[in-house]
């Protein structure tokens, strides 16, 4: 197939330049705007060594899967794609024979490989056709683009991540499109074996991977500034994978005294099982850290910062730099933060996890997790999860796209609202104490400066009583639902005594801080007027 005026108008046919968001250049420090680098792909046509009005573009079969998901991510040009598979499938009787066919029948032909990423394995190019007049086609990678040009703030990313410069689905739509589907297929026989093969790329299964579920990863990897980010089907399903893919069978981890309960249970009762031991220490002790990681060979440390409940912040430079002298690895759970509140890579951690059921998707209607981090590790966590099968449905991976969407601007509201109310708890005389890192009583108030640009919507406080004076005020408040979680547009409240701790005695809970009078309270996105006067009322009823 002959596109002479195609080739007219570009000399030199490439795709467009936009940036690639699954490979940004981790910015070396700083919790500012993220404004990382990348690559995009490049389709070079021969129009210099050979006449225009005879240039024909040729993709191998399977074009859609063929290509990685960088260069199908660039070339967003629907009407080009178009043209150079068609061309491909015009120039089949000319060349007589096909790459799948090549594979099986002979060796194939020396060719200078090209690096084609799937986030899974690496993948083969087919060999060469032999036409003598045809151009080869292939993905060739653009000095880095500074997509943060045009794209200056976290606000705008999370927007347009993954959507605005090029997706892997053929659509102009506005939105991104719900792919429910649990397998692809091959349209014959060659394509299948240049799949298994490795000259071609496809998800094959649902179980590993949805065009839907891609947008939103590479959204949380342009706000991250990872090269890769995985969505589960919950952020325990994350925290789980990602143990026991990181740490090997008799390993040893260090993790943090305040943390998610299950997370805890996970560590205390599961990886013993494997034979993996962990040492805890307070959040702030470095002392403990460097002590573990002197007598025991630590494969990795995982904490939360901010911490749940007591939003207890680690120092992710020091540990980092700490854990990487020994060989081992960093993983921070920023759910409390957000990508937006921390740059938990940026400040030096090897991997970040979110609990994505809560800001990020920010609505109280969706289960979600990820892990954020440089592809050689997310390959291997993702190896697991593949097998392992906790998969995200692509209707809320929909949700999580639409929900990132108004991230900024919902965490802007809770960062203030939370802000200003736990000034005000702090000084009334019904409270004992609050937990905040926004506030200059918090033990690590100057390190949360350092390493947040905003101290998130939750705060933790202890009312001025007993556990029923406690659970009155709770159930006087009007405005907050009484349930677990915290990050969506509607506030949220609870008492960990009774949510989470009801099953240990108040001296088992008391090992861990928790005490009856104790309340965490999500910020939502409701008027702080309303929400001011909605827990002053309720202090007064006690």
């Amino acid at each position: 197939m002959a596109v002479s005026s195609f080739a007219r108008a570009f000399p030199s046919f490439e795709c467009r330049s936009d940036p690639d968001f699954s490979r940004p250049e981790i910015p070396s420090a700083g919790c500012g705007g993220f404004s990382g680098k990348s690559q995009s792909a490049i389709l070079r046509g021969g129009a210099a060594a050979h006449g225009l009005s005879s240039l024909i573009l040729r993709f191998p079969p399977n074009f859609v899967r063929q290509l990685s998901n960088k260069a199908r991510r660039n070339c967003s040009n629907i009407g080009v794609a178009q043209v150079v598979a068609a061309s491909w499938s015009n120039n089949q009787g000319a060349s007589g024979s096909t790459p799948a066919a090549k594979a099986v029948d002979a060796a194939l032909a020396a060719v200078a490989p090209v690096e084609i990423e799937t986030g899974v394995e690496d993948v083969v190019p087919a060999a060469e056709d032999p036409s003598p007049n045809a151009e080869n086609v292939q993905p060739e990678g653009l000095p880095p683009f500074k997509y943060a040009s045009f794209l200056n703030s976290d606000g705008s990313v999370a927007i347009h991540a993954g959507e605005r410069l090029g997706r892997g689905i053929v659509t102009d739509a506005i939105t991104t499109p719900v792919v429910n589907t649990s397998a692809y297929f091959f349209k014959k026989t060659a394509d299948l074996i240049d799949f298994k093969e490795k000259r071609s790329t496809s998800f094959e299964y649902g179980r590993y991977g949805n065009y839907t579920t891609v947008v939103a990863e590479e959204k949380i990897s342009a706000l991250e500034g990872a090269e890769s980010t995985i969505l589960m089907a919950s952020g325990m399903c994350v925290s789980t994978v990602m143990l026991m893919a990181l740490v090997p069978a008799g390993g040893h981890l260090v993790t943090t005294t305040d943390c998610y309960r299950k997370t805890r249970v996970f560590i205390e009762n599961f990886l013993p099982k494997m034979g993996i031991t962990a040492t805890v220490i307070d959040p702030a002790d470095i002392g403990g850290l460097e002590s573990a990681l002197e007598n025991n060979n630590v494969a990795l440390f995982f904490t939360e910062s901010p911490t749940n409940p007591f939003l207890r912040c680690v120092d992710i430079e020091k540990v980092s730099k700490l854990c990487h002298a020994k060989g081992a690895l960093v993983c921070i759970d920023g759910t409390f933060a957000t990508p937006l509140n921390q740059k938990a890579l940026a400040l030096g951690a090897d991997i970040v996890v979110q609990s994505a059921t809560k800001y990020i998707g920010g609505h109280n209607d969706v289960l979600a997790g990820s892990i954020s981090g440089p592809e050689k590790l997310i390959s291997a966590v993702r190896n697991l999860h593949h097998v392992l099968g906790g998969a995200l449905n692509p209707n809320a991976a929909y949700l999580i796209i639409r929900g990132m969407k108004t991230l900024h601007l919902r965490i802007q509201q809770q960062n203030s609202t939370a802000q200003r109310m736990a000034e005000i708890l702090e000084a009334h005389p019904k409270i004992s104490r609050v937990y905040y890192p926004g506030l200059a009583s918090h033990p690590e108030h100057h390190l949360a400066k350092k390493q947040m640009n905003g101290f998130g919507g939750v705060v933790s406080f202890e009312v001025d009583g007993d556990l029923l004076i406690t659970a009155k005020f709770v159930d006087a408040l009007k405005i907050p639902y009484i349930a677990p979680s915290f990050g969506g547009c509607e506030s949220i409240v609870d008492q960990p005594a009774i949510m989470s701790y009801w099953d240990l005695s108040p001296s088992e809970r008391a090992k861990y801080g928790i005490m009856d009078n104790l309340v965490r309270f999500s910020f939502g996105v409701e008027d702080f007027e309303d929400l001011k006067a909605d827990i002053l009322q309720a202090l007064e009823k006690i």
